[in-house]
């Protein structure tokens, strides 16, 4: 299994629609505005977060159980910034909707400009032949509120190709998450 570069990520995005909306070079401002960069480097794809939250919230005094999930535990917002209370969580989603190949393995992690603000994005694997928008989790580690842009940068997509396709994907078993859009709330 090798990681895939930008050349590979080019040519998935353009043959299959495996990232759409895609941007093929680094974007790092906006209007001659700075922004936290988004699209294709070396060695992977920075996706934006969207305008659609979920923030956690405790006004209903819900219990987080994963296997009878309470929407009252969130409260929705739209906006070009989201601010996640201290030491609180938001869900949010990716613009970019995905088409993971069958001998593709995608990895998560969150870039720096937010992990060393205390701002922890964690997302799982996106299955071979997993398809549909990115539900990002967001985690506030720090005792401050803390501030997440919309229509920016916020997490790297890696891409790791086995050097064999696997028996039965994630479409194959009818995954649960499959083909899902906007900011997707835990299933059981």
């Amino acid at each position: 299994m090798s990681i895939k570069s930008d050349r590979w990520i080019r040519r998935m995005a353009a043959e299959q629609g495996m990232i759409e909306p895609f941007a093929d070079a680094q974007v790092r401002a906006v209007d001659g505005q700075r922004i936290v960069s988004y699209g294709v480097s070396s060695y992977g794809y920075d996706v934006r977060c969207a305008d659609e939250f979920k923030i956690f919230t405790n006004i209903n005094t819900a219990i987080v159980d994963p296997k009878a999930f309470d929407e009252k535990s969130f409260v929705d917002f739209k906006g070009d910034c989201c601010i996640i209370p201290p030491n609180s969580f938001a869900l949010a989603r990716t613009i970019e909707y995905f088409r993971i190949p069958r001998s593709t393995l995608t990895m998560c992690l969150g870039k720096s400009t937010y992990a060393r603000c205390g701002i922890i994005v964690n997302v799982t694997p996106l299955e071979p032949e997993w398809e549909g928008h990115v539900t990002l989790e967001f985690s506030n580690t720090t005792p401050l509120p803390a501030k997440i842009y919309a229509n920016e940068g916020v997490a790297q997509m890696l891409f790791f190709e086995s050097d064999e396709i696997c028996d039965v994907s994630y479409m194959d078993r009818g995954g649960k998450y499959q083909g899902q859009r906007g900011v997707t709330l835990p299933k059981t």
